[in-house]
């Protein structure tokens, strides 16, 4: 289901995230739980994955992460201040200790001049920390576009933990 090189990414995570005692949540919305999905294609991935969030919706956004409504009206779900409140909003509404969150674009519908498709906002979140950020631009198709968010998203988690 997943590349090699995505697995052994996730497997990174799993191991570092144990080694640091660290249980993550995730909060999804352009991949749809992909990010939890190849957490939990790794062998022992139930001792750091606490839960998962996949909040397709502004409403799911609200309800389940606590992403003010004004925040989302005012910048839209694709934005640097949506994934750093999606994944603070993670860590909130769980035990977890780290997050990662990430909203975005996938296409081949919903762009536009400011948001094209493709963009994508990312934010990992951990207890006591500054909440990081990235903006991407991915280019590809809808499945192509999804797993760049992922790969990026691992990406970011680690440097979470070493932050």
């Amino acid at each position: 289901m997943f590349s090699t090189k995505l697995l052994k990414l996730a497997e990174k995570v799993v191991t570092v995230c144990e080694k640091n005692n660290l249980r993550l949540a995730t909060a999804e919305s352009c991949t749809g739980g992909l990010i939890s999905g190849c957490i939990t294609a790794v062998s022992g991935a139930s001792i750091i994955l606490h839960c998962g969030f996949v909040t397709y919706t502004n409403q799911s956004k609200i309800k389940l992460l606590g992403v003010p409504a004004n925040i989302l009206a005012k910048h839209g779900a694709v934005s640097e201040i949506v994934a750093k409140s999606m994944a603070n909003g993670a860590i909130n509404s769980s035990d977890a200790d780290i997050s990662v969150a990430v909203t975005g674009i996938a296409g081949p519908k919903g762009g536009t001049k400011d948001k094209p498709v493709g963009l994508v906002h990312l934010s990992a979140a951990r207890k006591d920390c500054k909440t990081l950020h990235e903006r991407h631009l991915f280019d590809g198709d809808r499945e192509a576009i999804r797993l760049q968010s992922v790969k990026t998203a691992f990406r970011l988690l680690l440097k979470q933990v070493v932050y």
